[in-house]
């Protein structure tokens, strides 16, 4: 894919339902790169398995993904498209910092150039480092990568206060080469970050107008 391009990521046609319960009913999603998309909404509200359902981890009847209107099922398996950091671990334990950059095709140098203390942990194996440090270094590889578009499920959980700044700064920089597409509970970081905001409320997405916070602010998301 030309890195010069610009790319549309759309998802619709995604319907899961747990008994009676309708968990995604009316969900239309686009993406485009040079955006920064948040995906809002409480917990349980099926943000993590739409996140899936696009990356394709998560196979669902009738669920249409596509790339400039082309059809891309299952999305992770076209190269340079796309990758997820979904809630759990991601990388190998076993990995040290530095191999698991060459397995994403990253620079370790370049990707953790912001956190100059985690420069020094490169031959540190990932299961030795901290939750929040490993969470941190995932999203900066992840970040870096070479692909069109990254999703990410929470990527804020864990990160220390005092990294949180610098790590927003990444994502409004990441978003000059791909599209992002993430869903975190921290909106004062989140808001901020997005070209446009989604909220998923009774299995239906609705984009929000370009100043989210009153209609957030209307459905009790935010305090008033």
């Amino acid at each position: 894919m030309s890195r010069a391009a610009s790319y549309v990521l759309e998802a619709d046609g995604i319907q899961l339902a747990f008994g009676e319960r309708r968990i995604l009913s009316d969900v239309y999603l686009r993406v485009q790169t040079g955006q920064v998309v948040g995906l809002l909404g409480r917990n349980g509200c099926g943000k993590s398995t739409l996140l899936q359902t696009v990356f394709g981890g998560r196979t669902l009847a009738d669920a249409s993904v596509r790339v400039n209107g082309q059809r891309v099922v299952p999305a992770y398996r076209q190269p340079g498209l796309l990758n997820y950091l979904p809630q759990v671990p991601l990388l190998p334990e076993r990995l040290t910092l530095a191999e698991a950059a060459r397995m994403l095709g990253v620079n370790a140098e370049q990707a953790l150039a912001g956190f100059p203390g985690l420069s020094a942990q490169l031959t540190r194996r990932i299961g030795e480092l901290s939750g929040g440090t490993t969470r941190l270094v995932q999203v900066l590889l992840l970040l870096h990568a070479k692909t069109q578009f990254s999703l990410f499920d929470e990527p804020f959980s864990g990160v220390m206060p005092v990294h949180v700044e610098t790590l927003a700064e990444l994502f409004r920089q990441a978003k000059a080469r791909k599209g992002i597409l993430l869903t975190d509970h921290r909106y004062a970081e989140v808001l901020p970050l997005c070209d446009v905001v989604y909220l998923l409320h009774g299995g239906r997405l609705e984009q929000l107008p370009p100043d989210p916070v009153p209609a957030l602010r209307d459905r009790g998301y935010l305090a008033s």
